[in-house]
């Protein structure tokens, strides 16, 4: 059981990681979004492509796709230009929100009827992020938002794509492989502003090495003994760890108006996915 526990913090560390070192890169070193989403993807592929090959095991399923790997990129673009802008707190607290917005919003596409307490938590999720987003002098900038929450929309793409998938690394490995070439299309198209910091270069390998590549394979790894409940749930620390990882490391300020968002946001979540009927 420690071990479960011990995974599962790690995971969720690295994830929240993602959002630090991409808006440390952003923030303090000359890197553009281009050139750190290339270098993250391009990491990332070389890490989960060797866990994959050192495996004793053959991969027991696909090695992604091309609709994943746009999924993928599209995520890991608008993720980039979006922290140009975004605190690291606010922005993971709207990546998330929209990416269990998207997969909700699908399953009652799909004819998913939601109870009365997941309906109010449902209204409890949109309304946090409504109220984060409100005009104010602590609300984040609208371009920068509108492309986090495009981010956020894009992973619940990918993640409704990778559904049933028989080996989640090989496929992920796959996704990120394919997602290269697309990063080197967009730092093409972006050439004339494309800045390369040898500091800003490390952090975007960080985040693609071990904050998504190992955090992936240690996630994938817990996941085998986390019911699907359990795996949701345990997700909401992301925003929050990041919230906080932003104040300790980054010196930016935590906002009411983000401590009261987050509460309502995370916690209307939590009962969408805690009132879930079974089988649903």
């Amino acid at each position: 059981m420690f071990r479960i526990l011990a995974l599962t913090a790690l995971a969720m560390a690295a994830f929240a990681a993602n959002s630090l070192l991409c808006r440390l890169a952003l923030r303090d070193t000359a890197i553009d979004p281009a050139g750190f989403t290339f270098i993250r993807l391009l990491s990332g592929a070389i890490v989960l492509w060797l866990l994959v090959r050192l495996r004793s095991e053959p991969p027991a399923g696909r090695y992604g796709d091309w609709p994943g790997a746009f999924a993928l990129f599209g995520y890991a673009i608008a993720f980039s230009y979006a922290y140009v802008g975004l605190s690291a707190g606010a922005g993971a607290l709207l990546l998330f929100g929209a990416v269990q917005a998207t997969m909700i919003l699908h399953g009652l596409w799909r004819g998913e009827r939601l109870g009365a307490w997941q309906c109010l938590g449902l209204v409890l999720a949109i309304g946090g992020l409504v109220a984060l987003l409100l005009p104010g002098a602590s609300a984040p900038a609208p371009l920068p938002s509108a492309l986090m929450i495009a981010a956020g929309m894009a992973w619940g793409v990918y993640s409704l794509l990778g559904r049933g998938n028989a080996d989640a690394l090989a496929t992920t490995a796959g996704n990120f492989v394919r997602s290269v070439p697309l990063a080197t299309g967009a730092a093409t198209l972006a050439l004339p502003w494309l800045e390369f910091d040898p500091r800003g270069c490390v952090l975007a390998a960080l985040s693609g090495a071990l904050a998504s590549g190992m955090g992936y394979a240690i996630w994938y790894a817990a996941l085998r003994a986390l019911n699907a409940t359990t795996a949701a749930t345990v997700q909401l620390s992301v925003p929050v760890i990041a919230a906080l990882g932003g104040v300790a490391l980054l010196s930016e300020p935590l906002t009411l108006r983000l401590v009261l968002a987050s509460a309502a946001t995370l916690g209307g979540i939590a009962l969408v996915i805690h009132m879930r009927r079974p089988g649903a």
